[in-house]
């Protein structure tokens, strides 16, 4: 029965669904906890949250541009997280 649940859970596609409510509220508790004057860490959760729309439109079939859409912001958010990340002194 167990196993039943879980192939139903990941065969439809709602465990994906599961994860990105689970980043959204994450994402909200973070905006609460974070928000006097903190930078969130907004584009690691964008990344996320793309790579989880793309693999959620694959999933359901979608044509190539709604995967490869969410792909794409996942890759700038991914690199204007480095961009923030990256030591602005050089070190010789």
């Amino acid at each position: 029965m167990m196993m039943n649940a879980m192939n139903e859970l990941f065969g439809s596609g709602h465990a994906i669904d599961l994860v990105i409510a689970v980043l959204a509220a994450e994402a909200l508790l973070l905006w609460v906890v974070l928000r006097r004057g903190h930078l969130l860490p907004l584009p690691t959760l964008l990344a996320g949250l793309g790579l989880l729309l793309a693999w959620r439109a694959a999933h359901s079939g979608a044509g190539w541009v709604w995967i490869a859409l969410p792909l794409t912001i996942a890759g700038l958010a991914h690199g204007w997280d480095l961009w923030h990340r990256w030591p602005r002194t050089t070190h010789r």
